[in-house]
Parts: structure tokens; sequence; C-alpha cells
């Protein structure tokens, strides 16, 4: 005899989680049909024979929780440490296109040079331009796979967290390691693996967690 059952989720943010908990769902033994919103965070199941139980470990064991309750967050997991190993290096090389383009160009362009602008202004300027060929970068990747307008869209939507502490993180070592606004050739490579290790741990957490990408 079918059964209607509907569990209260915690965590979805969007439709990418909506599915998430769907699929999890959907290959629980004795579940028919399933319907899950983001919006009223509420999944719909039909059942025959399937006990809540069942369904509530699917839900959890996918990343989201139950009346409070969440599965321990597993850091173990192989492929999605490689995964996210993979994305961070796609950012690495979209933040440092503008990162060192900037830094480079106060630094032998005579004109630049001469307007005297202070480390912490070149660092931002680098920062902001880094995020800018990021988010340029991932949109042309994007676009071979979607119009060229909702490829800008995604790019945008990406993790500003990673971008940030990334830029962050590689401009500090150019500073603690040079002095200021310097690029030298045995200072790039330990700011490239600042900026590659700091916002690694985040990116496992967030493709784990929700299945999503920063790049």
């Amino acid at each position: 005899m079918s059964q209607t059952t509907t569990i209260s989720v915690g965590g979805m943010t969007c439709t990418g989680c909506s599915g998430n908990v769907s699929s999890a769902l959907s290959v629980v033994e004795g579940i028919t049909s399933v319907e899950v919103s983001h919006e009223t965070g509420l999944a719909v199941i039909e059942h025959d024979g399937a006990d809540r139980a069942s369904m509530v470990k699917a839900i959890l064991e996918s990343g989201y929780s139950v009346d409070g309750e969440e599965a321990p967050f597993d850091w173990t997991d192989g492929p999605v440490w490689r995964q996210s190993a993979h994305n961070t290096k796609w950012c690495l090389v979209g933040c440092s296109i503008g990162d060192f383009g900037t830094i480079a160009a106060f630094q032998f362009i005579p004109y630049l040079d001469a307007l005297g602008w202070s480390t912490m202004s070149i660092m931002l300027l680098a920062m902001f331009n880094g995020i800018m060929t990021s988010i340029a970068l991932e949109t042309v990747i994007l676009s071979a796979q979607m119009a060229l307008k909702e490829a800008f869209r995604v790019a945008i939507g990406m993790s500003l967290i990673s971008m940030i502490s990334m830029e962050a993180a590689m401009n500090i070592v150019d500073v603690v390691l040079t002095g200021g606004a310097k690029l030298t050739l045995w200072v790039i490579v330990p700011m490239l693996v600042a900026g590659f290790l700091t916002p690694w741990p985040y990116n496992y957490w967030r493709l784990k967690k929700y299945g999503v990408a920063c790049h």
C-alpha cells in the first residue's frame, strides 16, 4: 500500500541541493517517487514499505540535515580531494593572471611606478584584478558548454570565498618575503603554493557537502 512521508530537510540552498537529496532518496528500496523543494525545505516521498529511518539515513549521507541532525562530515574522500584540487588549480590559474599582471605592471612600467601607490593599494588592486580574470577564465571555459551570457552568470556565482582567500594568501606571502608588492623568480612559487593550499580544504568541503565546485 502506497504511503506518503514528508521530511524537513536542512541545508538546501538551490535546485542542485534539491536534486542531490532527490537522487539520494530515489535509490532507497521501496520509494516510488520523490519531490524535493529547497524553497520549502521539504521532501515529499511516496513509498511502499520503505521506513523513515532509511530515508533519513539517505538524506544525512548526502550532506544535509534532518531535524537539526547532521551526519559526521567525511574529510577522507580521496576522489573529492582530487576533484577539489583540480577545481582549485583552475581558480589559481585565473587569479594569478590578474594578480601577477597587476604587480608586474607597477613594478616594471615606469609611469605606474611613478604614481607612488602604496603597497596596500597595489595589493588590493591585484586581488580585485585576480578575481576578475578568474571569472573571465571560467566564463570562457563554461562558454563551451552553454551560452556566453549563462556562462558569465554561472562564473559570477562561483565561490568568492575561495578566490578572496587565495588572493589574500598569495599577496601576504609576497609582502612577507619581499617587503612589498614585488615579483621575483623565487617568490612566485611560494605565492602559488600558498594560493593553492589556503582555499583547498574549503573547496573540498563545499564540493563534498553541496556538490558545488568553486570552478
